[in-house]
Order: structure tokens, then sequence, then C-alpha cells
């Protein structure tokens, strides 16, 4: 026999003592679901890119919520889908908009769980960019006065926490002022703070209804070929206030995970974003992959690059992974 000290593969030979020696390490209570909600009555609405994941009613959405709680997600990230739009995005303040109300009735019928308000003009705006425009470009420093007024609209409405998506510079200052202003000083922000112009939000901006009437949003949105760029974007927000930071997309971008983890004295998020599960569920139902293993492994590889909260569509059955022993 080969005379070797060191022998890695010792502390691989047994299913419980491969966990007991686990580097990376989960638990439900950092995951996020990200959730629709539309305008209407009684729908459900299945996202035709995204089998599995639905546009529900503020009378359905309880459905989702209660599965949510039962498998011991407690956080949720909403995103409001409104019946009008106009060139200001005024829907996304309305204290009777799509996401005032949702957040409302969730924390009445639901006050256990954890309510997040993605905050972001897209959704709102007939031309669908992130912002009041002047022209064909985005102005930043108008739009910052709209985020000021939906952050308030959203705390006031329940939200335990605000997430703005917009990418506009100087954003996160402007929302902890107004919020502080407003007696919200325990509301937190998690930023999008590297937040790129991806392909992989295909499906969302069909889930959403949220895609640019012309033009893309690859002037506020980052150039995924930066690395220093998004850490730069990451020191800014936590200079400005932001409680929690954000990296999106998660998959592919796990490098910029583990550096805004190195850099970062505050939490840092990631988003598995539409494309993601799109692409694994598109794998999985022709029988490339198995959906639950590459989920699992898609999970991991975000933890294990740095993220401390995971929002993932797949929150629920990673959760019910968890409570298997699968995951963990």
């Amino acid at each position: 026999m080969t005379e070797l000290v060191k022998r890695p593969r010792r502390l691989r030979m047994n299913q419980m003592l491969r966990k007991m020696v686990r580097e990376t390490r989960m638990d439900k209570a950092s995951l996020v679901y990200p959730m629709f909600v539309a305008e209407g009555e009684n729908k459900k609405e299945e996202i035709p890119s995204m089998p599995g994941q639905y546009r529900y009613s503020i009378d359905r959405m309880g459905e989702k919520l209660y599965e949510l709680q039962n498998a011991g997600v407690s956080s949720v990230l909403l995103f409001g889908i409104p019946a009008y739009k106009d060139d200001a995005g005024s829907g996304a303040y309305d204290p009777q908009g799509i996401v005032q109300r949702a957040l409302c009735r969730a924390k009445q019928e639901f006050p256990q769980l954890y309510l997040m308000a993605d905050l972001c003009m897209c959704e709102y705006t007939s031309h669908g960019h992130c912002g009041i425009l002047c022209g064909q470009e985005v102005d930043n420093d108008k739009t910052l006065d709209c985020l000021a007024r939906i952050a308030v609209s959203q705390a006031q409405a329940g939200a335990d926490l605000i997430a703005p998506s917009d990418m506009m510079d100087g954003r996160v200052a402007v929302i902890r002022k107004a919020l502080d202003a407003h007696g919200f000083t325990s509301v937190p922000i998690m930023a999008y703070s590297a937040k790129f112009a991806s392909a992989f939000y295909a499906p969302f901006r069909e889930a959403a209804d949220s895609a640019p009437a012309f033009g893309d949003r690859r002037t506020y949105q980052m150039d995924y070929h930066n690395r220093r760029e998004a850490l730069k974007e990451v020191a800014l927000d936590i200079e400005e206030g932001a409680d929690i930071i954000m990296v999106k997309p998660a998959m592919a971008y796990a490098d910029l995970i583990r550096e805004a983890r190195e850099l970062a004295c505050v939490p840092v998020a990631a988003y598995s974003v539409s494309g993601e599960y799109a692409m694994i569920k598109a794998a999985a139902a022709a029988g490339f992959v198995s959906e639950e293993e590459l989920a699992i492994e898609a999970a991991v590889c975000a933890y294990r690059a740095g993220a401390d909260i995971y929002i993932s569509y797949f929150a629920q059955e990673l959760a019910e992974y968890m409570q298997e022993g699968k995951l963990g």
C-alpha cells in the first residue's frame, strides 16, 4: 500500500462526516422569494417563460404566502404589475398602488413574514425605463425625487425593507434621508448595488411587463465586462447608508459575490434571476439535468462565493430540500 500521510478522501467517506465538515452552510432564514402581484381579482396566471411561477392578484396571493410560510421561507420580495402606466410612473408611489395594497394585505394576514418591496419605476412607466426621461435618456437627478417618494409610500404601507433596483447614482443616500425624515429610521435598505445589464433578465421582463419601449438599460445598469466598477458601486452604496448590498445576477457573477463579500462590512445578497430559473426549468423539462440537483448546486455556489442572503424563485423548493436534509 502506498504510504500517504495526507488523504483528503478520509473526510468524504461517510455522509454524516461530509455534512459535519461542510464549509458552506445555509438555512431557511436566508432565503427570499420574489413574488409578482397584479391588479384584478381571482388571478393566478402562470408566466410562460417561467413555468411554475405566477402573477397573483391580491385576493389570491395568500395562497402562495401560506405555502412559503409553511415551508419555512420567511421573506418575500414584492414586485407590482399595475393596470395603468404613465410617463412618470406615478403608480409606483400611489398610496393605493398595487404594491402598497399588497403590502397592507400581506402584513395583516401574514404578520410573521418579512416583506421586502422592490423599488423601481420600470413596471410603472409607459416607456418601460427605470426613471424620468429627458428626451430618450433617463434623467438621474429628477428620478431621485421619485424614488424617495416611492420608498416612503412603501414604508407607510408596511414594507419591512426597501430594495432599490433602479441603479441611479446617489439613490441610496436620497432614499435614506427621505425614510428618516418620515420616521422610518428602522427600515433598512437592501441596494441592488452591482446590477448588471444582463440577458438573464428576459423572462422577468415578460413576468413584470417591464420591457423598455425603446433602447435598453445599458446607460444605467452595469456593463458585465467590469469588475472594479462593480466594487465601486458596492462601496458607494455602503457609504450612502445601504444596510445590505446585492449582486445581480448570481450564477454567472460568483466572482463579484466573492469580491463584494471581501469588501463589504454589511450582509451580501445574491439574486438568482429569472433567466437562471428558466434555464434550469427548460433543461430539466428536456431531461438533460436534474432540476433538484441543479437548483441546489446553483444555491450552494452563491453561498460558497459569500452570499448571506439568496433571492430565488426556487426558495420554497430549497427550503423543502433543507427540511429533507438534502441541503444545509
